[in-house]
C-alpha cells in the first residue's frame, strides 16, 4: 500500500480522521470544534514531509480515541481553504477550538514534540490510552538524536530523517553537528522550508553550545525571575523548540525589564527571531508589541 492509500483508507476507517473540503469545513470543522477540537492538517501527495507526519497524526487522533478530530486538506484540491488559512508551506498543521485557530506548526514533528503539542491544549479522554502511552514524557532532543540516529543506521537511504535530524541536533544546541547534517541533505530537502528556516537559525543554535537544557534554565527562572542570563538562554531554546511565541514573550520581558542586559541583547535577539520565522501573523503581532515597548 503506498501513502496515499494509507492516508484514504485511514480517513475512511476510522471515526476520528476525515477529509475537510469547502463543502464540509463550516460544518464538520468550525461548527464541530464547539465541542470537539479539530487538528486540520494540511497536506499533498507530492508532499515528502506530509509521508511522515500523515501516519503519526492518525496514530495519536485514534489513540486520543475522541479527545479531537484529525481533519485532512489536500491543498492541491482545496486551495481556497488553504489560501484563508495563509498556508505558505506543507505540512502545515492548526488546531481548531472554539471556533477558532488556536495553536498550529509547519513541518514533520517528531512523535514526542506532537504529543507535547497536544498536551498543552487536550488530554486523552478517560481510559482511552494504556498507563504506560499516557506516563510517557515526552523526547528531549538528546533523546531524539537517539533515535532518528538509530533509525538512520538502520534505513540510511531515508533522507526525510536527516533533515529530522539536522532539526533535533539544532534543538540541542548543536550547532556544528546540524549545519554538516544541513549540508549533506540533497537537493530536493535542502530546499525544504524547514532545512531554510534552519539554516537561518544557525547563529541562534549555536547560542546554545554547552549552555544548560531547557529544565535547568526553566528551573533558574522560577528560582530567580530577574535571571536574565536564563530568560535570554530560554528564548532561545523555545523558539529553536516546539513553542517559539513562549520564546519571543522571555525576550519580551528582557526589554521591557532589563533592555540594556548584555549590551541590549533582548532587542537583537527579537529581531534575529523575526527574521528565521515563517508565521507571518506571529511575527506582526510581536513586532507590535516590541514596538510598543520601544516607542
Amino acid at each position: 500500500m503506498n501513502s496515499q492509500e494509507h492516508l484514504v483508507n485511514a480517513a475512511v476507517a476510522s471515526p476520528h480522521i476525515f477529509d475537510v473540503d469547502q463543502e464540509n469545513f463550516e460544518a464538520e470543522v468550525l461548527q464541530a470544534s464547539l465541542k470537539t477540537p479539530v487538528l486540520v492538517d494540511f497536506w499533498a501527495t507530492w508532499c515528502g514531509p506530509c509521508k511522515s507526519l500523515g501516519p503519526l497524526l492518525e496514530k495519536l487522533a485514534n489513540e486520543f480515541n475522541g479527545a479531537f478530530r484529525l481533519g485532512k486538506v489536500d491543498v492541491d484540491k482545496n486551495q481556497e481553504l488553504a489560501g484563508m488559512f495563509g498556508i505558505r508551506s506543507i505540512p502545515t498543521v492548526m488546531l481548531v477550538k472554539d471556533g477558532q485557530i488556536a495553536d498550529g506548526f509547519a513541518g514533520a514533528l517528531p512523535e514526542g514534540q506532537l504529543r507535547e503539542f497536544l498536551s498543552r491544549h487536550l488530554q486523552p479522554l478517560d481510559g482511552d490510552v494504556d498507563e504506560a502511552t499516557e506516563a510517557a514524557p515526552p523526547e528531549s532532543p538528546e533523546q531524539t538524536i537517539n533515535r532518528l540516529q538509530q533509525e538512520l543506521a538502520a534505513s540510511p537511504d531515508q533522507s526525510e530523517l536527516k533533515l529530522e535530524l539536522a532539526i533535533a541536533l539544532a534543538q540541542a544546541g548543536h550547532a556544528s553537528a546540524a549545519e554538516a547534517e544541513l549540508n549533506a541533505l540533497p537537493a530536493n530537502l535542502a530546499t525544504d522550508s524547514r532545512a531554510v528556516r534552519l539554516r537561518s537559525q544557525l547563529d541562534l543554535v549555536r547560542s546554545l553550545e554547552g549552555k544548560p537544557s531547557l529544565d535547568v534554565l526553566q528551573q533558574r527562572v522560577q528560582a530567580n525571575p530577574q535571571d536574565w542570563e536564563a530568560h535570554d538562554l530560554l528564548g532561545v531554546r523555545l523558539l529553536l523548540g516546539s513553542d517559539p511565541a513562549a520564546g519571543l514573550e522571555h525576550w519580551l520581558l528582557l526589554l521591557e525589564k532589563a533592555r540594556d542586559w548584555n549590551d541590549g541583547q533582548a532587542k537583537k535577539r527579537l529581531l534575529a527571531a523575526f527574521n528565521t520565522l515563517d508565521d507571518a501573523e506571529l511575527v506582526g503581532r510581536y513586532r507590535r508589541r516590541m514596538a510598543s515597548l520601544l516607542f
